[in-house]
């Protein structure tokens, strides 16, 4: 197989990174971006392309067996490689002729087999798509494609979506009909290698202290994109890298050491923690940027290295040793620990959104629509009490990571639902006996970001099989919220993220989502804490309606009570909502107002009509799609605004959600400012001077057919012919609107009614 790889330095470099990667980003990646991408087929760079693509899934939520890993960069290096696992190729691998290259190309039959069938109405044409994420996938090869677009002319690519233009068919064709040469990334300047260099010096010192402190900080940052801020514009997206484990030090290349988990053993005598440039497209799904800076590393001195203590030896990586944070980690401070992950808690939390076990109903149906994020603080945050408590409770505090990707349907759950009993046990007598020796149940229990950190308060959105966590507290006041101490945020990471592997089995995936459930409990309880005593078994109680009889055991067992009175004075007959407004006064300059309506110069006629829209009766709601991304036009200028679509559940308890605890009569809707959620499903917009009529129809929508005749008004389909040209407004936007945060949107889940 020749390769395709050429210099920077010929023009066929100069084609694909100007001409060909644009527009494979803008019309490819879009739906093939990710685990989930169709086909596993992905055209994040040369070497996903390069890969091709296979039959198998990634996303399972019933095989008995862990699947084999498919990792780009980590589990093959060459096409060889990926073809001896099952991967067949997109582009001619066979004799190089211009012919051949199109013919011979599954890019190119795609591409043209759309062109031949070009723009159809998606729902007059209903049974020729399936739109669902687990619809059965073709994946023809080359050798079968002329079988296969006989019997499915309509599924040309862009699926489901109109054909590119004439002049962006001509690029690509002349683009494969040339070879499909591709190029590496441009060298990087030399600023940036700089802090490349003086990063991995920081990290890479020889004191075991510093040894384990860069251990913590990879297997917590090793999904985020590190980028330097010191050298960032505000206009400009930042280059963007990695944090990958090396056998190699600082100076040489890097060679990656590849596991399934952060923490399994390197099999090497030294680990070196390098940063690698981020090689694919970036991604609004998996974007976690994370800041680099001179700030920065003040702060990570402060916290590891400005304490007095000692690493006597570093933990070893058998799985009951490195899937535990509180063994592994347990010569680092906590107090240094809980601040580190506190102080950029939308990331940590980001990556139990972002990362890959956020896919699928059952992945996501332990949490509620909308709720918000507060973190815990005080004296106890910070005393050697808790050190010596989680010392003493580390066996109580294992989570089902530890039992590999095979693990038995309720292998070993009754032996982890126990050590939670007993952890819980234990929690509640330390906190009665510190509660008892003066501390007070009050609000300086609850970290206030120090008046400057927007991280202090946080809001989750659930859309059904995927989610969006954002800083401040975004919408009306929800009927729960989490107020998460350390342990809690620790499990949280080493259970849905660093200990969460997408190719494991069933029985793996449903532990994790069985004990999440205590963790999502334990937040909830903490927070109920707050509220007067009499008032926190009324509250759990509603949050709970109608749960089954194991689960009201378990919010009326021992564990889960806390007795110690609130030292909160509460004035009204609603100490909920009062406490909401208490914790806003708490936070004060800590609470980022980016979402909220009106606050970056919008006319306030429009903001006045979209604010309607926040109590819109729930019948009109019920109808509406889980995101759906409005963009107002006026002139030249576009504003972006989000609808989430927030659906109301008696109780978090079922495994599976169904009509027997749905609650539509209590949806609500939350209508923001910019984009709040990676995967839209609707695209409307509207002119400046429609968008009081816009409202009106979506007022009085009370049916399915209501609903249908609001889209043809303001709807953006996917059959739509401005369909591309108005993605790439949405796109270029959201990237002026905030170049650092911003990604490729994924259109795998546009609606289709």
């Amino acid at each position: 197989m020749q390769s395709r790889l050429v210099a920077n330095s010929v023009p066929e470099a100069d084609i694909f990174h100007q001409q060909v990667q644009p527009l494979l980003n803008q019309r490819c990646v879009v739906c093939h971006g990710c685990y989930d991408a169709p086909c596993q087929l992905k055209f994040t760079s040369p070497e996903a392309i390069d890969r091709g693509m296979t039959k198998e899934r990634v996303f399972s939520g019933t095989r008995l067996l862990a699947a084999q890993p498919t990792r780009l960069y980590e589990d093959a290096n060459t096409t060889a490689q990926w073809r001896e696992m099952g991967f067949y190729p997109v582009l001619n691998e066979h004799r190089q002729d211009e012919s051949v290259n199109l013919q011979a190309s599954l890019i190119y039959r795609a591409l043209a087999l759309k062109q031949q069938h070009p723009l159809i109405d998606t729902r007059e044409h209903a049974d020729a798509f399936d739109f669902s994420l687990d619809r059965k996938q073709e994946c023809s090869a080359i050798e079968q494609y002329d079988t296969f677009a006989r019997n499915n002319p309509l599924a040309g690519m862009p699926y489901g979506l109109p054909a590119i233009n004439a002049n962006e068919m001509q690029t690509l064709t002349n683009w494969l009909k040339g070879g499909a040469k591709m190029a590496p990334l441009p060298d990087l300047p030399q600023d940036v290698i700089q802090q490349i260099d003086q990063w991995e010096r920081w990290l890479n010192r020889d004191s075991l202290k510093s040894q384990l402190v860069a251990r913590y900080i990879f297997e917590h940052l090793y999904l985020s994109h590190l980028y330097f801020a010191d050298l960032t514009h505000t206009d400009t997206q930042p280059l963007f890298f990695t944090l990958v484990r090396s056998s190699t030090p600082p100076g040489q290349a890097i060679k990656r050491i590849s596991t399934l988990r952060p923490y399994d053993d390197p099999q090497v005598e030294r680990v070196y923690y390098r940063l690698q440039q981020e090689r694919e497209t970036i991604l609004a799904k998996t974007h976690m940027p994370y800041a680099l800076s001179n700030e920065r590393m003040t702060q990570l001195n402060n916290l590891f290295y400005r304490t007095d203590y000692r690493v006597t030896k570093l933990p070893s990586y058998a799985a009951d040793v490195a899937a535990n944070p509180f063994i592994a980690f347990e010569q680092l401070p906590v107090a240094a620990r809980y601040h580190f992950m506190r102080m950029t808690a939308q990331n940590t939390i980001m990556a139990f959104i972002k990362g890959p076990v956020c896919r699928g109903q059952m992945a996501l149906n332990v949490i509620n629509d909308h709720f918000w994020v507060f973190f815990s603080e005080g004296d106890w945050e910070q005393s050697e009490g808790l050190s010596a408590f989680l010392a003493q409770q580390k066996e109580h505090l294992r989570i089902p990571a530890e039992s590999a990707s095979n693990a038995g349907i309720l292998t070993n759950w009754v032996s982890y639902s126990r050590a939670q009993k007993q952890y819980l046990k234990a929690k509640q007598r330390a906190l009665d006996q510190a509660f008892a020796g003066g501390y007070q149940l009050n609000l300086n229990l609850v970290w206030d970001g120090e008046q400057s950190n927007p991280n202090a308060a946080l809001t989750v959105f659930r859309h059904f099989d995927n989610a969006s966590v954002v800083k401040g507290l975004v919408g009306h006041p929800p009927k729960t919220a989490w107020l998460i101490d350390y342990p809690i945020l620790e499990r949280i990471h080493y259970l849905l993220v660093a200990g969460f592997d997408i190719y494991g089995n069933v029985g793996h995936q449903l532990n994790t989502r069985l004990y999440m459930d205590f963790l999502r409990l334990e937040s909830e309880f903490n927070f109920l804490a707050l509220l007067p005593p009499e008032a926190r078994k009324n509250e759990r109680d509603f949050w709970y309606r109608n749960a089954g009889r194991d689960i009201r055991n378990y919010l009326n067992s021992e564990q889960s009570q806390f007795k110690a009175p609130s030292a909160i004075v509460y004035q009204s007959q609603d100490p909920k909502l009062e406490l909401y407004d208490l914790l806003h006064q708490r936070l004060g300059e800590s609470l980022t107002n980016t979402y909220q309506l009106g606050m970056a110069g919008e006319p306030v006629a429009e903001t006045s009509a979209l604010s309607r829209l926040q109590h819109i009766p729930s019948i009109a709601v019920n109808q509406l799609a889980e995101v759906t991304l409005l963009a107002v036009q006026q002139g030249d200028e576009t504003r972006l605004y989000t609808l989430l679509k927030n659906s109301a559940y008696s109780n978090m308890s079922s495994l599976l959600r169904d009509a027997s605890n749905r609650l539509p009569e209590e949806d609500t809707l939350t209508v923001v400012r910019g984009v709040i959620g990676d995967y839209p499903n609707v695209f409307i917009q509207a002119d400046n001077e429609q968008l009081p009529a816009l409202v009106e129809q979506l007022q009085a929508i009370s049916s399915a057919d209501d609903y249908s005749q609001w889209l043809d008004n303001f709807g953006i389909r996917r059959s739509e012919p401005d369909f591309w040209r108005f993605s790439d407004r949405v796109l270029k936007q959201m990237h002026l609107d905030d170049p650092i945060a911003a990604g490729l949107l994924d259109y795998n889940r546009l609606e289709n009614r």
